[in-house]
């Protein structure tokens, strides 16, 4: 199964680090939070990731494209044809990153539509890429497989600027983005979409996903919550992106799974 990372944003909240770098290669410890998010999935086996780039996306593919050096010590052996033998030092091994650029301005719907043929047809996972979780992948996709519905969205605990999801049984029946009294749980990522899903979507610009795609699939029934009662943390200001870093020289990180 596709795991699917949204990458595009601006992050206009924490100017200080995204004036120069997309926030998902903002730091916690000396690694980018995507790559924290990405261990995630790979520790329950899921490796094959479809970043869908936009505002600086090109540092990105940077990254990746540097991984295997800037990762590894390695032996280059100079002359006409450079040669170079990686030591391998990293555990990234069978990780498959394909990164495609959906628009500097397009919204989270249409970022997923736009990469609509990478899917195969197939299930596919979808979170954003500034949120981490310590949240069980096996049993969010047990959950999903258990209902047979068209998605699942997982639901964290709220702070107070999250739009809330409205349930009654598990079932999402409403989806109300930015509601002005906070009371259940709010969207966290860490989606699940059979390829119908797809439908709901346009590769309009303008399409979020959590407005009008996942208000119908909630008012249709298609739409389930996978509650997650642990630790969730997403990164929109640099006071969140201090606090992660200061769990992350903790004895035991909350989101460290693997």
């Amino acid at each position: 199964m596709k795991v699917v990372i949204l990458c595009g944003g601006r992050g206009t909240r924490m100017k200080e680090e995204t004036e120069f770098k997309p926030k998902p290669l903002v730091e916690i410890g000396d690694r980018p939070i995507l790559w924290h998010i990405m261990k995630i999935y790979a520790h329950y086996g899921l490796s094959d990731f479809i970043l869908c780039l936009g505002y600086k996306g090109n540092l990105i593919k940077e990254y990746f494209l540097n991984y295997e050096a800037m990762n590894n010590d390695f032996t280059v052996h100079l002359g006409s044809h450079n040669r170079f033998d990686f030591h391998s030092k990293h555990s990234e091994h069978g990780w498959k990153v394909t990164l495609v650029d959906t628009g500097e301005e397009s919204q989270t719907g249409s970022r997923i539509k736009k990469i609509e043929k990478y899917l195969d047809g197939e299930p596919f996972m979808v979170t954003y890429g500034d949120g981490v979780a310590d949240i069980n992948i096996k049993k969010l996709l047990d959950f999903h497989r258990s209902h047979g519905l068209s998605g699942t969205v997982t639901g964290v605990h709220p702070s107070s600027r999250f739009g809330e999801i409205l349930l009654q049984d598990s079932k999402v029946v409403d989806f109300n983005e930015k509601p002005q009294v906070k009371k259940g749980f709010i969207n966290g990522g860490f989606f699940v979409f059979e390829n119908e899903v797809l439908n709901y979507l346009s590769p309009d610009d303008d399409c979020y996903l959590e407005r009008e795609p996942l208000e119908r699939l909630a008012s249709d029934g298609k739409l389930m919550a996978y509650i997650h009662e642990g630790f969730w943390q997403s990164v929109d200001t640099y006071r969140e992106l201090e606090r992660l870093n200061a769990l992350w020289k903790s004895v035991n990180p909350p989101w460290k799974v693997w």
